[in-house]
């Protein structure tokens, strides 16, 4: 395959992965930990694809997916914010409830055609060579995509209201005493959250893989938890992840078509071990044994691994999934 035409389709099938990362992202670093995805993706897929379908448009089924991920992490944000239930236990909970949901809601639109985000090349831009094809002769999800990464890096270390947001992550008592309402403000960023969320799902049914079929997005919330992790809970290094597991899933599709004499169930099963052991390498680069057995590589070796392994290493939000009392 064409290296251009290789990175425009990982650009063109990335918004779904992207936005759910983004969006859990943005939940985790406010300290709420929202284990709802795959089950919240499935169903905002069925119900941005149904309102499309009804309406005739994808602008309202966008914002239905949009509307039905806020409201899910909204009571992932009831239930262990003010219920204060387990934040893990009640995502589990609710991954299975609303991917049931999806089911069985979605089963009169399974393989039904209906409307899907238009492609739409901008002007003059796409004509350019190389970038051109692969940056502006996308679908308008696509440059939505791009854009949010960079609002949300720029909004979360570049202006005040995104360090307080880091702060209700990391010290959320700290946050308090500098006037933050730590409860109300978790809320909003989990909402927020959600909201992201929802889009990716939309993302999937109405442009990357248009349509309702239940087998097209599972397991892929488990996936952007993963990559959150990976990306060290920063946005940059998430996306990086985030078209990292979409190259994989690209580079598997091709493999498959340059291999038919290998099983087809080997290649759409591929990135998924490969990013498992990606977070695995993340998980143990800074365990003990592990820097036992670099002392005993040669010199030259063990620097470059010891420096592969320091931009490996991830520390989470220090109050990540705790609920601080009021005294």
């Amino acid at each position: 395959m064409d290296l251009t035409i290789f990175l425009a389709s990982v650009l063109a099938a990335a918004p779904p992965v992207l936005f759910a990362v983004l969006g859990e992202t943005i939940t985790e670093k406010a300290g709420v930990i929202n284990l709802s995805l795959d089950g919240t993706i499935l169903l905002t897929a069925m119900a941005g694809f149904a309102v499309a379908l009804h309406t005739g448009s994808v602008v309202p089924g966008i914002l239905a997916a949009m509307l039905v991920g806020a409201l899910v992490a909204g009571i992932v944000a009831l239930a262990s914010l003010t219920l204060r239930l387990p934040q893990v236990a009640t995502g589990f909970v609710l991954t299975l409830l609303t991917r049931d949901l999806a089911y069985v809601l979605g089963n009169p639109y399974v393989r039904v055609p209906g409307p899907q985000v238009p492609h739409t090349p901008v002007p003059l831009l796409a004509e350019w060579p190389v970038v051109g094809k692969i940056l502006f002769d996308q679908d308008p999800l696509v440059y939505l995509s791009l854009v949010a990464i960079v609002l949300v890096w720029v909004f979360m270390f570049k202006t005040r209201p995104g360090l307080m947001l880091q702060g209700l992550g990391e010290q959320p008592a700290a946050a308090y005493a500098r006037g933050a309402e730590v409860v109300r403000m978790r809320y909003l960023y989990t909402l927020l959250g959600g909201a992201l969320v929802g889009l990716g799902g939309a993302a999937f049914s109405l442009l990357v893989a248009p349509g309702w079929a239940r087998q097209k997005f599972e397991g892929i919330g488990w996936i952007a938890l993963a990559i959150v992790i990976f990306g060290n809970w920063h946005p940059l290094r998430a996306a990086l992840g985030a078209y990292l597991f979409v190259a994989l899933q690209t580079l598997a599709t091709t493999l498959q078509s340059a291999m038919p004499d290998v099983p087809t169930q080997v290649f759409p099963t591929l990135p998924f071990p490969l990013m498992i052991l990606t977070l695995l390498l993340v998980t143990v680069s800074g365990a003990d044994w592990m820097n036992r057995l670099l002392a005993r590589l040669p010199p030259g070796l063990r620097r470059v691994l010891s420096r592969t392994i320091q931009m490996l290493q991830t520390v989470p939000p220090a109050g990540l999934g705790k609920v601080p009392r009021r005294e």
